[in-house]
C-alpha cells in the first residue's frame, strides 16, 4: 500500500522499459508508482486498491488499454486515465477520448510532460459517465508530427460535443479533411455533412446558397430552393472561406448562430433548424476584427474551439507517408500499379518548402503517377522548381514576366508594377477563357474560377468589349 497523501500513479505497458523510465519519474515527483505488465493485472489489483490516476498504453495482448478504460468507466469512473501509445493516428486519438480517456499521450512523450500530466489529472479529477465506443472511421488524416497530434487531440476532445468549432490554417492544410473528421466522430455522425466554400459566390448567390430563397424572390428565382442549412438540419455545415463573408451575411449568420432559425429569401415564415457549424478560414480573424472586416461577435459565436491545422514544412515528418498514400491513391484512380518513391526522391521532397501545402502534394502525386517512366519516381521525374528536370508548362512566360518586369522597374520605378502588370494578366486570360467558351460568359466564368457577375465587372472595368 503506498504511504499516505502521495500520489497514486499506476502504470500498464507491456513494455518493460517503459515501466521503468515512468516509475523512476514518478518516484523523482515525490509519486507513489505501481507498475503493471498486463491490463488484466491491473484489473486484478482494483479489486483490493484504488490508485488516484492510471497510466495506461493501448496495444497490448490480451485486454487492450482502452477496453480497460471502458471497464473503468463502469466500475471506477473516478478515476482519471492518460491513454500513452505509439501509434498515434487519429483513430487512436478518437477512440481513446471516446473511451473515456482524461489525456492522450503520443510515444515519445516528454517524461516531465507525463508527469505535470498526471498531476493535472489528480488535480482535475471527475466523475465520467460511460459512454460505449462506436468509433467510425474518419477520413484519411495522417500525421506523426506534433502539430498534428494536437489535432488529432482536439477532434478526440470534441468528439462527444456539438460546439461551434473555427479551423484555422493556411490553404491547402487539408481543413476540410479535420472538418469531416469532427463530423464522423460525434454524435451527428448518421446526420448530413454538407460543405460550402463562401468565397465561390457573390454575396446575392451566397445568401441563396446558404438559406435558400423562395419562388418568386428574385428574379429567375422559378422553384423553392431548400438552402444548405436546411440541407444540414441535424447535421454539421462546413463553411469554408468564412473570412470572405459580407458584412450583411455575417449578420444573418450571427443570428442563425444565436437563435437556430432563419428566413428563407423571400420567405415569411421562420425555419428552425439544429446544425452544427465548423468554419474555417486561412485569414488572421483578429485582424480582420480589429480592422472593422468581421463582426467581433460573430468572431466570439464561431470560435468557440479553435484547431490550428499546420502547414506541411512545419510537418517534415509525414510528408514521405502522405506521398505514399496519395500515390497508391492516385494509382488506384488510374487504375495501375502505385509507383513508388526512390531515396533520393524523399530526400528532395523534404527539402522543399510546399508553398501549396498538402493539396500541392496530392496534385503532385497525381502528375507523377501519370508521368513517371518507370516504377520508381526519381529525382528527374520532380518539376524544377523541386530541383528536378521535369518542365512546366509555364516556365517560358514565367521567365518572360520576370524579364519584363526588371525592364519595367529599370525604365519606370515611379509607376506601380502591379497597376500595369494586373490588367494585362487579367485581359490575356479573360480573352483565352472566352475563346474557348466560344463567347459563352457563364462557360468563360468557370474556366476562370469567377462567378458569371465577376466575369461581367472585370469585362466591364477592363473594357474588353471595345478591343477588337
Amino acid at each position: 500500500m503506498a504511504t499516505t497523501g502521495r500520489l497514486r500513479v499506476w502504470v500498464v505497458d507491456d513494455d518493460e522499459s517503459v515501466r521503468w523510465v515512468l516509475e523512476q519519474a514518478f518516484r523523482q515527483a515525490d509519486m507513489s508508482p505501481r507498475c503493471f505488465e498486463s491490463a488484466e493485472q491491473c484489473c486484478a489489483a482494483l479489486e483490493l486498491d484504488k490508485p488516484d490516476v492510471i497510466v495506461t498504453d493501448i496495444r497490448m495482448p490480451d485486454m487492450n488499454g482502452l477496453e480497460l478504460i471502458e471497464r473503468l468507466a463502469v466500475t471506477d469512473p473516478g478515476i482519471p486515465a492518460i491513454v500513452i501509445t505509439a501509434h498515434s493516428d487519429l483513430d487512436s486519438a478518437v477512440s481513446a477520448y471516446k473511451s473515456g480517456a482524461f489525456e492522450y499521450l503520443p510515444k515519445p512523450f516528454d517524461v516531465d510532460a507525463a508527469v505535470e500530466l498526471v498531476a493535472r489529472a489528480a488535480r482535475e479529477r471527475v466523475v465520467v459517465a460511460p459512454e460505449p465506443a462506436n468509433v467510425e472511421r474518419a477520413p484519411a488524416i495522417i500525421g506523426q508530427a506534433p502539430a498534428m497530434q494536437e489535432v488529432f487531440k482536439a477532434i478526440g476532445r470534441l468528439s462527444r460535443s456539438s460546439m461551434t468549432v473555427l479551423i484555422t490554417g493556411e490553404s491547402g492544410t487539408g481543413k476540410e479533411l479535420v472538418a469531416r473528421a469532427l463530423h464522423d466522430n460525434s454524435s451527428r455522425r448518421d446526420g448530413p455533412f454538407v460543405a460550402l466554400n463562401t468565397s465561390a459566390f457573390t454575396a446575392e448567390l451566397l445568401e441563396s446558397e446558404l438559406f435558400g430563397h423562395e419562388k418568386g424572390a428574385f428574379t429567375g428565382a422559378t422553384d423553392r430552393r431548400v438552402g444548405r442549412f436546411e440541407q444540414a438540419n441535424g447535421g454539421t455545415l462546413f463553411l469554408d472561406e468564412i473570412g470572405d463573408m459580407s458584412s450583411a451575411l455575417q449578420t444573418r449568420l450571427l443570428r442563425v448562430l444565436s437563435e437556430g432559425e432563419f428566413f428563407r429569401v423571400g420567405g415569411q415564415a421562420p425555419i428552425r433548424v439544429d446544425v452544427r457549424v465548423v468554419a474555417a478560414t486561412h485569414q488572421d480573424l483578429d485582424k480582420a476584427v480589429e480592422g472593422g472586416t468581421f463582426r467581433e461577435d460573430l468572431y466570439h459565436r464561431l470560435n468557440v474551439m479553435r484547431i490550428e491545422v499546420p502547414p506541411l514544412r512545419d510537418r517534415k515528418e509525414d510528408i514521405v507517408e502522405l506521398a505514399r498514400f496519395y500515390l497508391d491513391h492516385a494509382a488506384n484512380e488510374l487504375d495501375i500499379a502505385p509507383k513508388s518513391l526512390d531515396p533520393e526522391t524523399q530526400e528532395q521532397l523534404l527539402r522543399y518548402n510546399w508553398p501549396g501545402n498538402v493539396r500541392e502534394l496530392v496534385n503532385l502525386c497525381r502528375r507523377l503517377t501519370a508521368t513517371a517512366a518507370g516504377s520508381g519516381i526519381t529525382v528527374d521525374d520532380l518539376p524544377q522548381e523541386m530541383g528536378g528536370l521535369a518542365e512546366q508548362p509555364y516556365a517560358e512566360w514565367s521567365a518572360s514576366l520576370a524579364q519584363w518586369a526588371a525592364s519595367h522597374l529599370a525604365g519606370r520605378p515611379d509607376q506601380p508594377l502591379l497597376g500595369e502588370a494586373l490588367p494585362a494578366f487579367e485581359t490575356t486570360l479573360i480573352l483565352a477563357a472566352l475563346r474557348h467558351a466560344r463567347g459563352k460568359r457563364h462557360e468563360a466564368a468557370k474556366l476562370l474560377g469567377w462567378g458569371r457577375n465577376t466575369l461581367t465587372r472585370k469585362i466591364r472595368e477592363l473594357g474588353i468589349e471595345a478591343k477588337p
